[in-house]
């Protein structure tokens, strides 16, 4: 029998976005808007539906392949919470495009692929994740089809992906090939019976890249800040965030049927975090767009999240840091991006003169992200970090955790760029404001990122209770 109640969340999130489809096909253009409430209603089902299966003891289902663990379920509830924030975004953004019901329904689409990344327990499911993620995030990137920016953006995050997703197809039929099936109980026992094969890493590295297409990392990185930049407001802050959460836990789940022996996994994974994190705060100093700033913020942080991923079954708090860290990202990131949306898009460092004056919201949104992505307490990102340095110290890889502080020390200098105008500058314009559906959304975003501070002692232990499934 197929217990399809254990997977009631991703139904009702697969559900929602056929009704729009619907919706959107017969509603006259002026409705188009109404498609926003639905998807919202069908987010907030699929987050009820996944605090009930909180309420149990962590298993796989589905013979095996999908887990509900507390860290899927954290994590799927963290892409749902990001997805609601995008939709409040979207509306009068897209108010002069008569057809954009449509854009409700892929952002769903794409909710759920990162959604089954984040339960993943078998590497045919993974790649069915990354492949409808990212699909569905092609036309989220260059959904302003008459803006040649977003295009470009679109099409590098097509070139890219291409590249990448036929580096984990590849890579997965190596390892299935070699490892005799490719569910993680399958995998875990043939690796530790079996030794190294030199084919066998080759097939690791590439589903490495792969996964690191879906991070933002390095090899795979330059779609990220074309994204960020040109993209429409909503999907960059959508497509910087929510692929990150699901490939981050599908990654931690691979690395960890690993020995740590006889495989070099966590050494290659250890090396990309050092070169993504050193290599986006570099980019980062020199950005006078604050959405391409933002973007190459977003690499520096994947090189943050896998730092977690490199000590995952080394320590027991690898899997509490990384998903503690992931919120406080997330909400950081999501505030920023929203505060951007509410201001209309306004990018251009020099465009941020005053703004404390001029729009106090959503300057003090944009500074307490700026904050938290650098780590400074008592906000959700100092509380990610400071998990992250403790577990990869605690996982033995202290110079990993010493680089890791110089970026951060490094980062501060490009967020003070953009800060110092708002605060110590004088207005040079009038700001125009998006409305009220982006108010709330930067509201709503801005209190998480505190909450996420505050609280984060009951997240720690939620994760603690079940991090991963014994495999």
């Amino acid at each position: 029998m197929m217990p399809l109640g254990d997977i009631l969340p991703e139904i009702a999130v697969l559900l929602t976005a056929v009704i729009i489809v619907l919706l959107a096909s017969f509603l006259p253009r002026h409705l188009q808007w109404t498609n926003a409430p639905v998807a919202l209603i069908g987010l907030a089902i699929a987050a009820l539906l996944l605090f009930s299966q909180a309420n149990g003891e962590g298993r796989a289902t589905f013979s095996g392949t999908y887990a509900l663990d507390m860290a899927s379920i954290e994590g799927r509830l963290l892409i749902l919470f990001a997805t609601a924030v995008t939709v409040l975004l979207s509306p009068r953004w897209f108010e002069s495009d008569a057809r954009h019901g449509e854009y409700y329904a892929m952002l769903l689409f794409s909710t759920l692929g990162a959604m089954v990344l984040a339960g993943a327990l078998d590497l045919l499911l993974v790649l069915i994740g990354v492949l409808l993620s990212s699909a569905t995030g092609y036309v989220l990137a260059a959904y302003h089809r008459d803006w040649a920016l977003s295009v470009e953006a679109g099409m590098k995050y097509f070139l890219v992906g291409a590249l990448a997703n036929t580096a984990l197809a590849l890579g997965a039929t190596l390892m299935i090939g070699l490892l005799g099936g490719p569910g993680f109980g399958e995998m875990a026992a043939a690796l530790q019976a079996g030794e190294a094969s030199p084919l066998l890493l080759v097939g690791l590295g590439l589903v490495t890249v792969g996964m690191a297409y879906k991070l933002g990392a390095v090899p795979a990185h330059a779609w990220l800040p074309d994204v960020a930049e040109g993209a429409p407001a909503p999907s960059a802050a959508f497509l910087t965030v929510v692929p990150k959460i699901g490939a981050a836990i599908a990654l931690a789940r691979l690395v960890s049927l690993f020995p740590e022996t006889d495989f070099a996994i966590r050494a290659l994974v250890a090396a990309l975090a050092v070169i993504t994190m050193t290599l986006g705060n570099l980019a980062a100093l020199w950005q006078e767009d604050m959405r391409r700033m933002l973007g190459w913020s977003s690499v520096s942080q994947a090189g943050y999240l896998l730092m977690a991923v490199t000590v995952t079954s080394l320590t027991d708090h690898a899997i509490p840091a990384l998903v503690t860290f992931l919120f406080g990202y997330a909400t950081a990131n999501l505030t920023a991006f929203a505060a951007i949306t509410h201001l209309r898009g306004r990018t251009d460092r020099s465009d941020y003169a005053g703004l404390l004056k001029t729009a106090p919201l959503s300057a003090i949104a944009i500074i307490v992200a700026f904050l938290s992505l650098v780590g400074i307490p008592p906000l959700g990102g100092f509380v990610g970090k400071l998990e992250l340095f403790l577990a990869t110290i605690d996982g033995g890889y202290v110079w990993l955790a010493i680089a890791a502080l110089v970026n951060t020390v490094v980062s501060l200098a490009y967020y003070l760029r953009f800060v110092t105008p708002m605060v110590l500058r004088a207005p040079s314009e009038s700001v125009l404001q998006l409305g009220s559906w982006s108010c709330v959304a930067t509201t709503i975003a801005l209190i998480s990122v505190a909450a996420v501070g505050i609280f984060a002692q009951f997240l720690i232990g939620m994760i603690g209770v079940s991090a991963f499934l014994p495999t």
